[in-house]
């Protein structure tokens, strides 16, 4: 009896395992699709398994391959629902609710991932009698090295007040005024990912077919995840040993943490700066910083505060070998107070603890955040820091090698029907600024190569936010805007300015509203768009400046001075300019430069005082005139596997 038992749980499991005919995770209760255009159904069964697709009045049928793959094409339909599809084979789905709109796909970094409930304006979402026809997929964070067939696990949601606070704040509110003004279904596939770097999001045939990325994608191996996370661990701690002399089994906490502790041999890193940009790349794990200050008699007056900026992950920061405090915030801002029993006369040591889960390392942030404040004295801590390693994850980060998200979390998409793609991304890659000017029209081109050539291509360039670097010292962020224009060289493409809506002070602006907003006014076509440089005249002392599209022009604040401009002579050095409005340009002139050659515009990563307006009150694009040689023109993506 025992072995009938085992013998028909065996024959069910094999049932179960061989006669299942399953759609990829993209299809679902409550899913969107493309109107108008030829709708593409797949999925997986067993090999030569008939299968059998009714959508409304279509029948369309397919036989596997021998892979066990089956793919259907059902003809355009248009707008509507709610439907019903039916998928047959050796057992039958049922997919309900479905409606026939217009599909997004959604991606980028975390301005594009921050969901509704965290921005400004998400109660006034949730007391709304009436949510019109939105649906939300979300596709679920993943990394892989070759192209999948699925997506994680997940499923379509309706917009409704239980929903809508995890929706992507950015397509919701493109979403919703997308339904408002043409009445048709919109479809949300959000596949977004904090602090991505473009180079993840573009496939490996696109570099391969690139001639500026051919070389760097021939070092990446095709091999499985997990042979190259075991290659790439490998690989980061040889490359310890050999260039900094650091040895992990060599740590010993109690020790380190003892002030008489003989750090004299250890490699020394700048802070605050990621240590990625300073010969640890891709280092994700346990690391320690040491730093010594000296304190005199007069600092011992009462407590002391240390301001750290900010660290990227995790903190547990001591002073003398005592914990003083700790955070687990990349963003947020360090500061811990000293009790004045701690501190002494002479040496004093400073240790952090950092544990980084991914992407950049360390200390980072403004200089003049980093800084120990006595009772008499405030003593920076800029510089130099001791660095050791306590531990390196056996792991890859999103960010480490290209194409990683594209394989996960784009690729199992494919062939899905779009009407087109929203992209919010950028960030990640102001260090790189000059090279996005090859590597995102890349991402663009091979998207559409996958998803069709023709798709509109709608982007917003990053917002106003407090970093390093103006027109004289070299500005990132600054020159990856102007990457970011160079790409409306790209037909069908459109991009929303930022610089009147951002947070210098936080890389999250809540408001999400107004860029969702003038988004679904590129994808409208309303005339609602932000205008960019076009040429420049020079009039003895003065430059003109016209721009594109020709609209009337105004200032925000009402003011007769245009602010936010900058005048450079032959010197090459940028002094601040006075700027005013002359026919829907503006005459740009400064005292300080009696033949001048060039002009910018916001050109910084805080752009917040440019007040140049359309009557619609959009902001007019930063931008320069000049070519001169950009600060990050010799920073390259490469693949570390040394």
């Amino acid at each position: 009896m025992k072995q009938k038992i085992i013998m028909l749980l065996l024959f069910f499991a094999v049932k179960l395992f061989t006669a299942t005919v399953s759609v990829p995770h993209f299809f679902s209760h409550n899913m969107v699709l493309q109107r108008d255009a030829k709708i593409p159904v797949w999925g997986f069964a067993e090999p030569n398994e008939n299968v059998t697709v009714t959508f409304k009045n279509q029948l369309k049928t397919a036989v596997t391959n021998a892979s066990g793959n089956w793919k259907v094409i059902l003809n355009e339909e248009k707008f509507g629902g709610p439907f019903e599809m039916k998928i047959s084979g050796s057992n039958e789905i049922v997919l309900k609710n479905i409606l026939i709109g217009d599909v997004w796909l959604c991606s980028g970094q975390s301005n594009m991932e921050w969901n509704l409930a965290r921005v400004d304006g998400f109660q006034d979402e949730l007391i709304q009698q009436n949510f019109p026809l939105i649906r939300h997929l979300k596709v679920e964070r993943a990394i892989n090295t070759l192209p999948q067939k699925n997506i994680a696990p997940t499923e379509w949601k309706i917009a409704n007040a239980s929903t809508i606070g995890d929706f992507s704040g950015v397509a919701y509110f493109f979403a919703k005024k997308m339904y408002q003004e043409t009445k048709i279904p919109i479809g949300l596939i959000n596949s977004s990912w904090g602090g991505t770097n473009v180079e993840t999001w573009i496939p490996r045939n696109g570099f391969e077919n690139s001639v500026d990325f051919r070389d760097m994608i021939s070092k990446m191996p095709k091999i499985s995840l997990d042979s190259l996370t075991e290659f790439s661990t490998a690989s980061k701690i040889a490359g310890l040993q050999k260039k900094h002399q650091i040895n992990t089994l060599d740590f010993n906490e109690t020790f380190y943490l003892k002030n008489d502790f003989d750090d004299t041999k250890l490699p020394e890193i700048y802070q605050p700066k990621r240590w990625e940009d300073q010969g640890f790349e891709g280092l994700d794990g346990i690391v320690w910083l040491r730093k010594k200050v000296i304190l005199t008699q007069e600092d011992l007056g009462g407590n002391a505060t240390l301001f750290l900026s900010q660290i990227d992950d995790e903190d547990i920061t001591y002073f003398n070998g005592i914990q003083i405090g700790t955070n687990n915030s990349y963003d947020t801002e360090r500061v811990y107070s000293i009790p004045q029993n701690l501190l002494k006369v002479g040496e004093n040591i400073i240790v952090v603890k950092i544990t980084d889960n991914g992407s950049g390392g360390g200390i980072w942030g403004e200089p003049e955040k980093l800084k120990l404040v006595t009772s008499k004295s405030s003593i920076s801590l800029t510089g130099n820091w001791k660095i050791t390693v306590e531990k390196i994850f056996n792991k890859i980060n999103e960010n480490e090698f290209p194409s990683l998200a594209y394989n996960a979390m784009i690729a199992p998409l494919i062939p899905v029907q779009l009407k087109g793609i929203l992209w919010y991304q950028g960030e990640s890659n102001a260090e790189r600024a000059a090279e996005y000017n090859k590597s995102f029209p890349l991402l663009i081109n091979s998207w559409r190569e996958k998803f069709g050539k023709h798709l509109p291509f709608y982007y917003v360039q990053l917002a106003t936010f407090e970093t390093p670097g103006n027109s004289n010292e070299g500005s990132a962020w600054a020159e990856l805007r102007e990457a970011q224009t160079n790409t409306l060289k790209l037909q069908n493409t459109g991009m929303v300015v930022t610089t009147d809506i951002g947070n210098p002070k936080d890389i999250h602006p809540g408001n999400k509203k107004s860029v969702g907003e003038r988004l679904a006014n590129l994808a409208l076509n309303n005339g609602q768009v932000s205008p960019v440089f076009k040429d420049f005249k020079i009039q003895k002392n003065k430059i003109l400046v016209g721009f594109k599209p020709s609209v009337n022009l105004k200032t925000s604040d009402n003011s007769a001075e245009v602010k936010g401009f900058e005048i450079a002579g032959n010197d090459r050095i940028f002094y601040p300019a006075t700027a005013k409005i002359f026919k829907n340009r503006v005459v740009v002139i400064s005292d300080k430069v009696k033949n001048p050659v060039a002009v910018r515009f916001g050109w910084k990563g805080d752009a917040s005082e440019n007040n140049l307006v359309t009557e619609n009150n959009l902001p007019v694009s930063p931008f320069r005139t000049d070519n001169f040689p950009l600060s990050t023109e010799k920073v390259r993506y490469r693949v570390n596997l040394d």
